[in-house]
Parts: C-alpha cells; structure tokens; sequence
C-alpha cells in the first residue's frame, strides 16, 4: 500500500527489523534507503529484552512513575525527550528537501515515532503518551498545514482519504 504513495525517499533505523521492512518497500519503489542510527529505538537501559511483567518485578516504582508521565530514564537508558530531539530533527531535514507534495517514508519504531510525532506537533513531551502506540506494520501520515504539522493518520492500515472541509 505504501509503494502506491509512490514516495520520493525513504529512510530508516539501521536496526535490523526496520531496516529489513525498508529494504522491502525499497525493493517494490526503486528507492534507495537513508540509514539512520539517529532513527533507532528508545534505549531502555536495564529494561532492555525483559518482559512488561519483568519489568514491574524489578523496577516498579520506576514504571509507575513513568507511566505518571515524569521523565525517567528506564532502565537508566534515554528519556523521551532524549529520542524525540536525536530523530526529529532527521526527519525535518529530509523532509524540508522535498520538492512540493512530495512524500518521505520514515522507517523507525513505535516509541521513537511517538516522541517524533508529539515533537513535530509541538506536543508537551507529557501530552505524547496520548497518540497511543503504533502496532507493526502500521503508519501514521503527517502533513504541512498552515500552522505547521499536522496529523493526518495514525496507528493506520489503510491509506489515507481526504477529509471534507480541510484546509490544505
């Protein structure tokens, strides 16, 4: 479905499931893949390869705190803002060199994509927990409106439809 978006570039985590999915929609566009390590998953520390319940065992109060929305360094790892102001940035600069209406497929992972999006949409780091997660091999679609991004689709299947009354 995406390749039919028929992209201008592409780019991608270098971690081996998003840069595998990339080099997958690469092979079906032509596209070359951008690896970006900037694009990589929130490091979580300790927390890293446990289970939710692992997790809870052994670092309950440190969960609880972040699921409060405080900024915790899972594990001892990265704090949202941390991913959000190491990817973001990525995205802006390949997406500032694309021609008008233009399309660029970021290939990343479900948190670093949330504290993308809540920092493109000029979210409160506390607010991003509030987009929801984004299942694999679903998508969120953004767009320049007039007051800068927007979200058009997220944690989506389908390709996006034209919404009545917008004001592209």
């Amino acid at each position: 479905m995406l390749a039919s978006l028929k992209p201008d570039v592409m780019i991608s985590s270098d971690l081996k499931r998003a840069a595998a999915t990339a080099g997958e929609l690469a092979a079906l566009t032509g596209l070359d893949v951008t690896h970006d390590a900037a694009l990589r998953e929130t490091y979580a520390g300790a927390w890293q390869g446990l289970t939710h319940d692992e997790i809870i065992g052994q670092f309950g109060e440190q969960y609880a705190a972040w699921k409060r929305g405080e900024p915790v360094r899972r594990g001892g790892g990265e704090l949202e803002t941390e991913v959000a102001d190491r990817a973001a940035p990525v995205v802006l600069e390949h997406a500032d060199k694309l021609a008008d209406n233009g399309t660029l497929v970021v290939v990343s992972h479900g948190g670093t994509i949330r504290t993308t999006i809540g920092r493109l949409l000029g979210l409160e780091s506390y607010h991003w927990e509030g987009l929801g997660g984004l299942s694999n091999c679903c998508w969120s679609v953004l767009g320049e409106g007039a007051r800068g991004w927007r979200l058009l689709e997220h944690n989506a299947g389908t390709l996006p439809e034209p919404v009545l009354g917008d004001d592209d």
